[in-house]
């Protein structure tokens, strides 16, 4: 500690003064300086420099379980703690979220519609289970209404919609990039909340055509479609409450660049990792005589 004080005042303090200061020899602090790297560190040297790069390709709001969990896909065998150490004494940090919670007016639920997940968020197949929600995001040419369907196995959004109005148009062509997307016809369950756009009967209509289980949360419950309020929740935090948009326009190819080449990549990757463990789980470790 007290060499690597002086390495860092060498320009400021003659060297021979602080040795004397804080009680090492000259001759010490030179064996110190002149010492090569240890595996360790240039271990720790090597894994910084994709550190940064990940953190920099993220535009700076990847905290570091998201950058471990990148540098495992990379082939990088190291630990949780050792990335968070790192990126500690580079003060490299991702962005944390901000807890807020607020109740919102609900519609009334349609007959023979019920909550089919009860806040179980997952899914053992893809296209399996679905949820979607609605968001708005301040611009100063006015408001942009941005909905979103998310495929519960993935996390991938596998469709989404904007628009300046927020009406029932707005969540249909966000369903329908959905099905477009959907390679068999087997029944999804598709989860939302009792906004006026959800419990209307074109949208009703629109799910009992396309083979579509309409499922609701319950009253004043954020909880019940916590899947999509969390997707919501990264998006404005690692891009949206960082950029001022000026036009709609702006705004519209900032979410794409978001979801399509941030997101979505990002959950494939995940996707892709998962399978592989799952894989080498079920692999036979050696040939059956």
């Amino acid at each position: 500690m007290r060499y690597r004080m002086i390495e860092r005042c060498r320009d400021t303090f003659p060297i021979r003064l602080m040795c004397r200061c804080l009680h090492v020899s000259t001759s010490g602090y030179y064996d110190w300086r002149d010492r090569p790297l240890s595996q360790r560190a240039q271990d720790d040297r090597r894994l910084l420099e994709s550190i940064r790069k990940i953190h920099d390709g993220s535009d700076g709001v990847m905290g570091s379980p998201r950058v471990w969990k990148e540098l495992r896909y990379e082939g990088e065998a190291c630990g949780l703690n050792r990335v968070a150490r790192l990126m500690r004494e580079q003060e490299l940090h991702g962005i944390p979220q901000r807890k807020r919670w607020r109740k919102k007016v609900c519609g009334l639920r349609p007959k023979n519609v019920h909550n089919h997940l009860q806040r179980d968020f997952t899914a053992s197949e893809p296209n399996s289970r679905w949820v979607t929600d609605i968001t708005y995001v301040r611009t100063q040419e006015s408001w942009l209404y941005l909905c979103v369907v998310v495929d519960l196995y993935s996390g991938i959004v596998v469709g989404w919609s904007m628009s300046h109005c927020q009406d029932r148009q707005l969540v249909l062509q966000a369903v329908l990039m959905a099905l477009w997307q959907r390679e068999a016809k087997t029944p999804v369950i598709l989860h939302s909340d009792r906004g006026c756009q959800f419990t209307s009967d074109e949208y009703q209509r629109f799910l009992q055509g396309h083979n579509l289980i309409c499922s609701m949360s319950a009253v004043g419950s954020c909880a019940d479609n916590a899947a999509a309020e969390s997707f919501f929740g990264l998006l404005k935090r690692e891009r949206i409450y960082r950029r001022q948009y000026r036009t709609r326009a702006q705004a519209r190819t900032d979410i794409f660049d978001y979801i399509e080449r941030f997101h979505n990549p990002r959950k494939r990757r995940q996707l892709e990792m998962r399978q592989k463990q799952d894989l080498g789980l079920t692999k036979p470790s050696g040939e059956m005589g």
